[in-house]
């Protein structure tokens, strides 16, 4: 040990030679050199004239000389007159000590010598370990140092040989060069009972020997009599000398062994790999070729070399090496960097160069950011990264020589390290306990320079990794390591969504869900003794409580936040968690911005709509005994969301394990006077509430205004009911007349009874999954869609009387053919329906009896409405041709064209106004859309059965003419319009205004 101050402490170890057999154990003397007591290390079995004793000399030299006088044998004084005259034989020195300006002794053991195990656990390391062992230099108290002792002989080696210490085990690998991919196979064998055995790794570029720990390449396991470290897929990550430490027979030992691991193509960096350039602009130009520092040494051959010159250089654990080409080549040329080690084969690393000829179509020289050197037309140019970043920035020049836009992998270079850090300590290399607070400490600096995709990449993939390695290993953060992550989150969903994160995102897009789990998985890794603990950030707010038995009532957490966030644990969830009167915590965080970074991603039942949130995700845990307990109920009110929210959890198993919205395991309910939307749901996890980016917020006056006009239009068909009793058969003397009213009072009957029915279920208020529910969306869905059926038929048949003007319709063959349009079809569709989407769980919306809006159902009906819509406005077309048309004047009597024009004036009439409700309700499906057209499409939706009374029933001259002479009245007005209903139309809120059409 090289020492820096006076004075020098040496400690001898002394070979005593006694004149008669040793009877018992000798027993130390006090050194003529003085300073103090002997200690005795190793005794002989008794039989023999040597005895290994030691005596603790203090000698002290200024001028750290050993004098040669004290190397020649030396007698002790005898103890008494009687006693025999021992001689010291040997003298041999076992420690060497330095005092420092502080007083305290460091002391080293000289070879041969150790300390003992127990001395060791009770004193300090030196700052420098001398060979990089823990227990070779230890710290002491002035003036009282500690000396090393002689390792035990070994069992065939009788003292008092001079001592060859025995290894109490061998250590041996498969093979001390490990091709890449390979397993790693350290076998250490043992003929001792060995305790407290460490592995480490040494590596040149590492200051000291690296722990190893289990991991996903790092695997221990033990047996009767040895030891064995596995490391799969080998690289150069993990070359250089192997340690095993263990103790045995009260020492340290400490085996090693040396493994090499060849470099790799893809380790090798090339900059750039290839190079399109123009001799006239650029007659010289530079490669190279770096690799990782590694325990081989490597050589390098460049080809060609002509007109060349060749370095190197060292930079941030690189090694580099630079060919500058000179005097540029006449045609393409491919330059190879060969790579060479001993024993190994040669890495050939290949880059092309392509020489501009005249005539090539080429991109310009650019400057905008960096420079871009002029490059031909379908090449992509390369630029190094800006200082303190490492990658490669591409930039293509397109067909046409217009340059394309820049894809820059750059990565802040401390960043990349503690990447690479958090990666290797979750293979296996490092000490997690203590390396994942010191990389967590420097995250929230790193999120403040991040400035490009890739650093945000590298920062949730570093943090990705950590939550790996803190639930892997269950270490618990103190409150620093646990406000630095939070910082973190916090600065990464602050980062600009339209610049890095849509990039990032568009690269992977789960990157958001990382973060989430991240985050989730080392929030509640808080230690106890850390708690209550409560943080508050723009983005982040976490409030973490220790709770003791017995189990309070329930738990409430409240964040005071707009909108404001509230939860509660009720007591009886609790108390089946936790037993055995342990201790438990509960940590709630909440992340704000988060939602619309995760991925749109839906799991079951909740189709493949887009959503909107309320801008937050609510994450609660409960652990106990470092357990984390998934199940428990738990009842959230995200505050006031206006609508029906679907309650959701972020589940990290769907999609692959890129994670989606599920609903599975919540429901929503109202509670509370103001009626409030509760989330109750039966599992631990991240929670949001979803609602569809196409709704409008419920409004009591669109509720109402729902109702009032599905009662208005309820009562009118039932007064056209009663119209048609009375003037049946006075209005019905033509056939086509016949087939007109016939299709009518179809459509009115559908119509009321799917209107009693879906207002029924709104006074009275059906269970979502209940049956009768179910029963009451089928026959709203058949019924409404057969009012559409028989508009349809109503119209074909106006349309077969406009193209076949004097042929004749039997009844006999188009009354049955109307009745299958009416009523087979739209029977077909709703079953169709119902079988594809109630198994899939997505028949009907949360919340109501009838359709979903987020999966297929609703658009099985919106589909042939909107289909009935088009026939209606091809035939309202074709009408108006063939009235302009002087032909018709020769066409049917007088009756039966009057007949058809009143047809075409109700066509003309009603057409416009449900083709104008089906406009303004696909107007609602649309994004950001105002609730006017709600309103409109409300009123003209629910008061349908007031129009068909008023324009197909009452303004009919003809049924005006039967009800004058049934109640003795004058015929009405000659100007009174006829009309005939041609469209029964029913919109979605004619089923419920109080929920658009999605």
């Amino acid at each position: 040990m090289v020492c820096s101050a006076a004075p020098l402490l040496l400690l001898a170890m002394t070979l005593l030679r006694l004149g008669s057999p040793v009877d018992g154990t000798p027993q130390p003397k006090q050194s003529q050199a003085g300073g103090g007591s002997g200690q005795h290390l190793y005794q002989g079995s008794g039989a023999g004239e040597f005895a290994l004793v030691s005596v603790y000399v203090n000698l002290d030299f200024s001028d750290k000389t050993w004098p040669l006088a004290l190397s020649r044998n030396l007698t002790l004084p005898t103890a008494s007159a009687s006693s025999s005259p021992r001689t010291l034989t040997g003298l041999n020195l076992t420690t060497e000590c330095n005092v420092d300006h502080e007083g305290s002794v460091h002391c080293a053991c000289l070879s041969g010598y150790q300390w003992n195990a127990s001395v060791c656990s009770r004193h300090q390391s030196c700052q420098h370990a001398h060979n990089h062992q823990h227990c070779s230099c230890l710290v002491f108290s002035h003036p009282e140092p500690g000396y090393c002792q002689l390792l035990p002989p070994g069992e065939e080696v009788p003292p008092p040989v001079f001592c060859l210490p025995a290894v109490p085990g061998t250590l041996s690998l498969n093979s001390q060069l490990q091709m890449l991919g390979n397993t790693l196979n350290l076998t250490l064998l043992l003929n001792q009972e060995v305790t407290n055995l460490h592995w480490f790794l040494r590596q040149p570029q590492s200051p000291s020997p690296i722990p190893l720990h289990p991991g996903t390449q790092v695997s221990l396991s033990s047996s009767q009599g040895q030891a064995v470290l596995s490391i799969s897929n080998m690289s150069y990550h993990w070359a250089g000398e192997y340690m095993s430490c263990f103790e045995a027979q009260g020492f340290q030992w400490y085996l090693y062994q040396v493994v090499r691991v060849p470099l790799r193509k893809t380790d090798v960096a090339r900059l750039p790999d290839q190079l399109s350039i123009s001799c006239a602009t650029s007659p010289g130009f530079q490669l190279s070729c770096c690799i990782p520092s590694t325990n081989l040494a490597y050589t390098v051959t460049w080809s060609p070399r002509e007109g060349s010159r060749a370095s190197s250089f060292n930079t941030s654990g690189f090694q580099c090496f630079v060919l500058a080409v000179q005097h540029c080549p006449a045609i393409d040329t491919m330059y190879t960097c060969d790579l060479q080690s001993l024993d190994l084969d040669a890495l050939r690393i290949p880059i092309f160069i392509t020489i501009i000829q005249d005539g090539d179509i080429t991109c310009p020289e650019d400057s905008s950011v960096v420079t871009w050197n002029v490059t031909k037309a379908g090449h992509v140019a390369q630029a190094p990264c800006p200082k303190d970043k490492r990658g490669v920035m591409k930039r293509p020049c397109g067909p046409d020589g217009v340059w394309g836009h820049v894809h820059s992998n750059c990565t802040d270079v401390r960043l990349l390290a503690l990447f690479a850090r958090a990666k290797l300590l979750l293979a296996g290399q490092g000490s997690p306990d203590k390396e994942v607070p010191q990389i967590l400490e420097q995250l929230p600096g790193q999120a403040v320079v991040a400035s490009s995709p890739s650093d945000l990449l590298t920062l949730l993939a570093t943090m990705n990794y950590l939550a790996k390695v803190v639930a892997k290993t269950r270490i618990q953060l103190n409150h620093r390591a646990l406000e630095d992550l939070l910082r973190t989150a916090d600065k990464v969903l602050d980062m600009d969504t339209s610049f890095q994160w849509t990039l990032a995102r568009a690269r992977k897009p789960w990157a958001g869900s990382n973060l989430l789990l991240a985050v989730e998985t080392m929030a509640c890794s808080l230690s106890l003794q850390d708690q209550p603990f409560n943080f508050s950030l723009p983005n982040v707010l976490l409030q973490s409580q220790l709770l003791e038995p017995p189990v309070p009532a329930d738990y409430r957490v409240y964040f005071s936040i707009q909108p404001p966030l509230q939860a509660k644990i009720p007591g009886h969830s609790l108390a089946s968690l936790v037993h055995n009167r342990t201790k438990f915590s509960i940590t709630s965080l909440v992340l704000r911005k988060l939602d619309h970074l995760l991925p749109e991603n839906y799991g079951q039942g909740l189709g493949d709509s887009l959503y909107a949130t309320p801008g937050l995700v609510l994450v609660i845990s409960i652990t106990a005994a470092s357990q984390t307990f998934h199940q428990g109920e738990v009842i959230m009110d995200f505050g006031d969301t206006d609508g029906t929210p679907h309650c959701v959890f972020w589940d990290h198993k769907l999609f692959q394990g890129r994670g989606g919205w599920s609903k599975e395991g919540c429901q929503a309910q109202v509670a509370g006077a103001n009626r409030t939307t509760q989330c109750v749901c039966q599992h631990l996890t991240a929670f949001s509430t979803l609602m569809s980016r196409h709704t409008v917020l419920e409004k009591p006056s669109l509720t109402l205004l729902t109702q009032v006009g599905l009662g208005a239009s309820i009562l009118a068909l039932l007064v056209c009911l009663g119209v048609y009793r009375l003037v049946w058969r006075v209005v019905v003397r033509n056939k086509v007349a016949y087939f007109r009213h016939a299709a009518l009072i179809n459509m009115v009957l559908c119509l009321l009874t799917a209107d009693t029915c879906f207002l029924g279920t709104h006074l009275l208020p059906l269970g979502p999954r209940s049956k009768l529910c179910l029963a009451a969306a089928f026959l709203c869905h058949f019924l409404y869609l057969a009012t559409f059926f028989w508009m349809l038929a109503q119209a074909l048949v106006l349309a077969h009387q406009l193209v076949f003007v004097f042929h004749q319709l039997s009844k006999q063959r188009v009354l049955p053919l109307m009745l299958l349009l009416g009523y087979l079809c739209p029977l077909g569709f709703a079953g169709v329906t119902l079988g594809l989407y109630l198994p899939r769980g997505q028949y009907l919306r949360e919340g109501e009896c009838w359709l979903d809006g987020e999966g297929g159902a609703l658009y099985i009906f919106v589909g042939p409405v909107l289909a009935v819509v088009g026939v209606n406005g091809l035939v309202l077309a074709m009408a108006v041709l063939k009235l302009l048309r002087p032909s018709l004047s020769e066409g049917p009597p007088a009756e039966k064209r009057q007949a058809l024009l009143g047809v075409i004036k109700a066509l003309l009439i009603l057409t416009p106004i449900f083709g104008l409700t089906w406009g303004l309700g696909l107007a609602t499906l649309l994004d950001e859309v105002s609730t006017v057209p709600h309103y409109i499409f409300t009123v003209l939706n629910t008061f349908q059965g007031v129009f068909i009374l008023l324009f197909g029933c009452l303004m009919d001259k003809k049924i005006q003419e039967a009800l004058g002479k049934r109640f003795c009245r004058t015929h009405a007005p000659n100007s009174t319009i006829s009309l005939a209903t041609n469209e029964s139309y029913v919109l979605e809120h004619s089923k419920g205004g109080s929920e658009p059409v999605r």
